[in-house]
């Protein structure tokens, strides 16, 4: 039981740094589109 703990951890720290990078991502997207 304590492996699953450490595997729901890390899969929510996974998800949490993927929803980041898609956050900066699309920022990153909308500065560009706004110089063209």
């Amino acid at each position: 039981m304590k492996k699953l703990k450490q595997l729901e951890d890390e899969n929510a720290r996974s998800r949490k740094i993927v929803a980041d990078l898609t956050l900066d991502r699309e920022m990153l997207q909308d500065v560009i589109l706004r110089k063209l």
